[in-house]
């Protein structure tokens, strides 16, 4: 059985999007080709769209997804729509199809494709990056308005956040890979926990502490050592699994 659901504003081109699900092997153009999903790129009449395929699920979670569970491409097309309802960007929700078989065998997300100057992982990578310091500042603002519209990020990392230079000290951030949310009123340790996987650094944590501080009307030294803690935490635990794999 096929299901695809579409937004209203797409119907008129429901047929061209069920032909790129269709013939997803065979068309379209490389965006991300991982282990687990793949996103391609398909135009049509003039609009490029991106179509994320999601890793097929195993028997057990195929179940749970037909019966128990909506599947990740429901999931990141209700969210989208969710965080557009609220003033968030991200790539425009279209729609979603899922096929099932005794139970989800694919699943598909589609948005429209939206053009990037570069994501935050950057900025990991190159301390020297233009207008750094002011990107981090805009970043924390960005993340600290998530957290007032009581939207937690659960996979609020370098590579789930794209950014658009506008000119000067303006930039604009978009969410991706949204399949992972909460809606809920979050504490300061909800918020603090909530930049671990960043993998910030400690200059950028003096940038981004200080910006949030501000904003939350919370002290600088207690907002800096929270962000910390979780960030070394998640750090440490991560380099620890890794070494784990190397043995």
């Amino acid at each position: 059985m096929n299901s695809t659901h579409l937004h209203k504003d797409y119907k008129q081109i429901e047929a061209a999007l069920t032909a790129a699900v269709t013939n997803f092997e065979s068309m379209g153009t490389y965006v991300t080709k991982g282990e687990r999903n793949v996103i391609k790129k398909f135009e049509i009449e003039g609009v490029y769209y991106n179509i994320k395929k999601f890793k097929t699920p195993n028997p057990f979670q195929s179940l749970v997804y037909q019966y128990l569970r909506k599947s990740k491409a429901k999931r990141s097309f209700l969210y989208a729509e969710i965080l557009t309802a609220r003033g968030i960007k991200t790539p425009l929700p279209v729609g979603y199809v899922e096929n099932f078989s005794a139970g989800l065998k694919e699943s598909y997300y589609i948005s429209q494709h939206v053009d990037y100057d570069f994501d935050f992982r950057v900025l990991n990578h190159n301390p020297l990056w233009p207008n750094r310091a002011e990107i981090l500042r805009q970043m924390a603002a960005f993340t600290f308005q998530l957290h007032e519209k009581e939207i937690n990020f659960l996979d609020h990392s370098p590579g789930n956040t794209l950014i658009n230079h506008l000119g000067e000290d303006r930039y604009e951030f978009y969410l991706i890979d949204l399949n992972r949310m909460r809606f809920e009123t979050m504490d300061f340790e909800k918020r603090m926990r909530n930049f671990r996987r960043l993998w910030l650094s400690k200059t950028m944590i003096n940038i981004m502490a200080k910006e949030y501080a501000k904003l939350y009307n919370k002290s600088e030294a207690q907002t800096h050592a929270l962000m910390t803690s979780y960030s070394r935490a998640f750090q440490k635990k991560k380099n620890r699994k890794k070494l784990r794999k190397r043995k």
